[in-house]
């Protein structure tokens, strides 16, 4: 199944995301081994994308409960425990020291 957000294929689920929110990824969850300088302007670029944007994380959660929607068959498969019937205990066997 392909997947398709404004006309460009999602090949990926990183792909997907940043489609669907129109930034890379990485500038909301920071990358590793950035520096003090680095999350600085990052951080100064989300609050200018959200002044310039202020419906972007009401979209993003839309996005995100359409998704899981979808695909809940397979985020929920989710199997019972069975348990053993009270009061019955395995026998053991072998004599007591």
């Amino acid at each position: 199944m392909r997947t398709y957000i404004g006309g460009q294929e999602a090949v990926s689920v990183d792909e997907f995301i940043e489609l669907a929110l129109g930034t890379p990824l990485e500038l909301w969850l920071g990358e590793e081994g950035e520096t003090e300088e680095e999350r600085a302007a990052r951080l100064d670029a989300a609050r200018d994308i959200l002044a310039e944007n202020p419906d972007l994380p009401d979209d993003v959660s839309r996005v995100a409960a359409q998704v899981i929607e979808a695909n809940a068959p397979e985020l929920f498969n989710v199997i019972p425990l069975t348990r053993r019937p009270a009061g019955r205990r395995a026998a053991r066997k072998g004599a007591a020291a």
